[in-house]
């Protein structure tokens, strides 16, 4: 789903312990790291697809974490044409997010990476 003017709609969180280290995962087959993201589906309110991204990719669920806070507004960024899949290029220019700040009340050991069959 792309906004009128190419944009996906996005999450992105931050999950913090009580030590304050924050959680990054290894994407899968590639050499980079990244916050727990996704995308917004189509009359999903942005807290919704956080909490949804949050047990899909960490596993955790709303009762795991405390919002502690979120951007304002949307935080915009342009993917290099090299990077956008043939069948976007004309359309997609790249991403809006919304970025989650929570603070994790339950244990580390909450968080599971097998939360899902297709991990990202």
């Amino acid at each position: 789903m792309l906004d009128r003017d190419g944009y996906r709609p996005n999450v992105a969180i931050v999950v913090a312990n009580s030590k304050d280290r924050v959680f990054w995962g290894k994407r899968i087959r590639e050499h980079s790291w990244q916050f727990p993201q996704g995308g917004i589906n189509a009359g999903e309110a942005p807290e919704e697809a956080m909490y949804r991204e949050l047990k899909e990719e960490v596993g955790l669920d709303p009762s795991h974490v405390k919002i502690l806070g979120r951007t304002r507004d949307w935080l915009r960024y342009e993917v290099p044409q090299h990077w956008i899949k043939r069948e976007w290029r004309g359309s997609y220019r790249g991403q809006k997010q919304i970025w989650y700040l929570l603070r994790l009340t339950g244990r580390d050991t909450d968080v599971s990476l097998r939360a899902t069959d297709h991990p990202e």
